[in-house]
């Protein structure tokens, strides 16, 4: 396989994910914003920064309110990452490779393209918004589902698994780290309750709730579901499942040492971490680690696999 066609499906597969997992994100805070008190604040310009996107925010915006942020999130053209952006991107990798794909695909993600451009729009109230992002999460699933009935396991579909995975590590980890955009009041009556109600809203904007119910507990206090987030092994969206899946991918390809041995070290930080201790400390620091070794094994797989020194593949990545 050609590497501008490897790069091209991992990074058609990232973008799709980054689009879903955004919408994810916003809908993660939107739940925390109609169960929480009424004096309850959110920080909206903590959501941009578990983004990792306040430097160009900041660029184009004076202040952080809720509409704008949800603009630049979701529809911003100038914001690389907001959920169109990543759309258009993907449709344009799968429109250039279509011949590698199921022919259905470039039909299924085209429609994606065409429902977000017609529906995302500025003037959302939160409760069309979250309508119009599960509207998202869902034809991309349906894109996932027909990637996985229909496609040979051959290098194309495992580099797919590669984009996928190393996106969805990274976004698990923010979407874990939402809780700190919520701001209670200090004398708040229940804090605690609605301290377990935003973590139970994490877990249901990874679609874990029911998962982490049948597995775990009714109750979604914080050490627990940080660490089922981190270290469930059967869960498809936690840190440890995506780190297993991109070390089973990587024994697939060719010669893949270098990238493995950076795997294993994110991976061995993931099983030694202590969720009861970030309970309470707070995630950020931690996530903050993982985000960075996820950014060593993107380093690692466009160093190895990718033209080394490619333009496009810089910016991508910087996006």
């Amino acid at each position: 396989m050609l590497s501008r066609v490897a790069e091209s499906l991992y990074w058609m597969a990232r973008y799709m994910e980054r689009a879903e997992d955004t919408a994810r994100l916003i809908n993660a805070v939107t739940l925390m914003s109609l169960d929480m008190p009424a004096d309850a604040r959110i920080g909206w310009d903590a959501l941009v920064r578990i983004a990792g996107l306040d430097d160009v925010f900041f660029k184009h915006y004076s202040e952080a309110n809720e509409a704008c942020v949800m603009q630049f999130l979701i529809r911003d053209e100038k914001n690389p990452g907001s959920i169109m952006s990543c759309i258009t991107r993907a449709r344009e990798n799968t429109r250039t490779f279509r011949e590698v794909l199921p022919w259905e695909c470039w039909e299924w993600v085209n429609e994606l393209y065409i429902y977000a451009k017609n529906n995302v729009v500025n003037d959302l109230t939160r409760r069309r918004r979250y309508e119009v992002l599960q509207a998202v999460i869902l034809r991309r699933q349906s894109i996932v589902g027909l990637l996985s009935g229909t496609m040979s396991r051959d290098a194309a579909f495992q580099f797919l698994r590669l984009g996928r995975n190393v996106e969805r590590a990274d976004m698990t980890t923010r979407i874990l780290d939402v809780s700190v955009a919520i701001m209670l009041p200090r004398a708040a009556v229940g804090a605690s309750q609605y301290s377990d109600l935003a973590w139970m809203n994490i877990l249901k904007a990874l679609s874990a709730y029911q998962m982490y119910r049948r597995y775990v507990s009714v109750h979604a206090d914080g050490a627990r579901v940080i660490e089922f987030v981190l270290k469930n092994k059967e869960f498809p969206r936690t840190i440890i499942h995506c780190l297993r899946e991109l070390i089973e991918v990587l024994h697939q390809l060719p010669h893949p040492e270098p990238i493995l041995a950076s795997v294993r070290d994110a991976l061995a930080i993931v099983e030694q971490a202590d969720a009861t201790g970030l309970a309470q400390r707070g995630v950020h620091t931690f996530t903050d680690q993982i985000q960075l070794h996820l950014a060593h094994i993107d380093a690692a797989l466009r160093q190895h696999y990718f033209k080394v020194g490619d333009v496009a593949a810089s910016t991508e990545a910087a996006a």
